[in-house]
C-alpha cells in the first residue's frame, strides 16, 4: 500500500501560492496540481478561488508571459502559440491579448532570421524539392502562418 502525503487546506493554499509566485500558471495546471496532490474537489474551488482573488492566478498575465517566452525563447509562430493556449483552456479573448505581445516588425524580423538560419543549415542537400520540404515542415512545425512560409520558400529556395 502505497502513503500518500495528505494537505489541509491552509497547507496545500500556501504551496499553491508558492507554486503561482515562481512561474506565472494557468487554471489548468493549477487544478492538475491540486488534483495530483489528492484534494477534493470542494477544496480545489476554494483554493483556487482564494488564488485568483489574491492575484496569484491571473489568465490574462499568464497568456501574455507564455506567448512572449514562446515567440522570444522558442522562435514559435502565431499559429503554435495559439493552439498552445487552446490547448490550456485560454479564453478567445485573453489569446486575442496576448498575440498583441509580439509587435509585427519583431514578427516579421524572427521569421526571416530562422529560415535563412534553417536554410543554411540544409546546404548539405542536394534535392531541391527535399531543402523545400524540409524548410517548409520546420517553419510549419514552429506554427508559422503557411502563407510566410510559401512566399518565403519561393524567395529563397531556387
Amino acid at each position: 500500500m502505497k502513503k500518500y502525503k495528505t494537505y489541509s487546506v491552509p497547507e496545500a493554499t500556501k504551496r499553491m501560492e508558492r507554486y503561482c509566485a515562481y512561474q506565472e500558471r494557468c487554471h489548468k495546471e493549477v487544478h492538475q496540481k491540486l488534483k495530483e496532490m489528492r484534494m477534493i474537489p470542494d477544496a480545489i474551488d476554494q483554493i483556487i478561488f482564494h488564488l485568483l482573488q489574491n492575484n496569484f492566478l491571473n489568465e490574462t498575465r499568464f497568456s501574455q508571459a507564455f506567448a512572449r517566452g514562446k515567440f522570444k525563447n522558442k522562435k514559435w509562430g502565431r499559429n503554435r502559440i495559439v493552439r498552445e493556449l487552446k490547448f490550456r483552456n485560454i479564453s478567445k479573448y485573453n489569446i486575442t491579448t496576448a498575440l498583441k505581445e509580439i509587435s509585427e516588425t519583431e514578427y516579421l524580423q524572427t521569421f526571416q532570421e530562422l529560415a535563412e538560419k534553417r536554410f543554411a543549415q540544409l546546404a548539405s542537400e542536394n534535392d531541391l524539392q527535399k531543402k523545400r520540404k524540409k524548410l517548409a515542415n520546420y517553419l510549419l512545425y514552429r506554427g508559422w502562418e503557411s502563407s510566410l512560409v510559401y512566399e518565403k520558400i519561393n524567395e529563397i529556395v531556387r
